[in-house]
């Protein structure tokens, strides 16, 4: 399965990385392509080098597969200025799309079909294959413009699933809630995984904080 993942500019970049190691985990094929703002947000939310990165968006691809893409899925990055590429082709593009993170910039591009770069063109193409498009928005508080741009594209076809983790798995660490986030944008791309418990009507074995050490 070909699974197109879109990073984009909004904070949160750690959703797109999970996702990265998810899907290359479970042997799909992942086509991965950052925008420019996006590969900045990786620079200094994941990496480390700051808001203004001294090296390239090559560059920031590159180290971000290096530390997430360990699976037997195998990972190509794509440039997003290439819309020349199979994933801008309804004939032979992804089977589904994933933007994690979704900016709101993107989501308004996405929802009235303006889009400018490959990413954008990608989840265009989804929606009009009438493909899976899943779209990880990143944004508080949301303005009626955000409102009415995810009703729209919601109305076009695509998931909007909000980077909003749940408790009720009783989460220790800051990895168990944003895995949370990508296990329910996996769920609705139809890819399995394993990255969190679900809900089964009772308490987890040792789950509670008093049981912790």
């Amino acid at each position: 399965m070909r699974i197109f993942l879109g990073i984009t500019g909004a904070s949160g970049a750690v959703y797109g990385a999970h996702a990265l190691r998810a899907l290359s985990a479970a042997g799909c094929e992942v086509a991965l392509c950052a925008s420019p703002a996006g590969a900045q947000v990786v620079a200094h939310e994941l990496l480390g080098l700051g808001p203004r990165p001294t090296i390239g968006a090559d560059a920031v691809v590159t180290r971000l597969l290096d530390a997430y893409a360990h699976g037997p899925g195998p990972v190509e990055a794509i440039d997003p200025r290439d819309i020349a590429g199979r994933d801008a082709s309804g004939s032979s593009g992804p089977q589904a799309v994933l933007v994690a993170p979704c900016s709101m910039s993107s989501l308004a591009t996405i929802a009235h079909g303006t889009g400018d770069n490959l990413i954008h063109r990608a989840a265009d193409v989804a929606l009009k294959e009438r493909r899976r498009l899943v779209l990880v928005v990143r944004e508080t508080p949301l303005s009626p413009v955000h409102l009415e741009n995810m009703l729209a594209v919601t109305r076009a076809g695509a998931i909007v699933l909000p980077a909003a983790p749940g408790f009720y798995h009783l989460p220790a660490t800051v990895e168990e809630l944003v895995d949370f986030v990508v296990a329910r944008a996996l769920d609705h791309l139809g890819v399995e995984h394993e990255l969190s418990r679900r809900w089964r009507g009772e308490r987890p074995a040792g789950a509670l904080a008093e049981d912790r050490p």
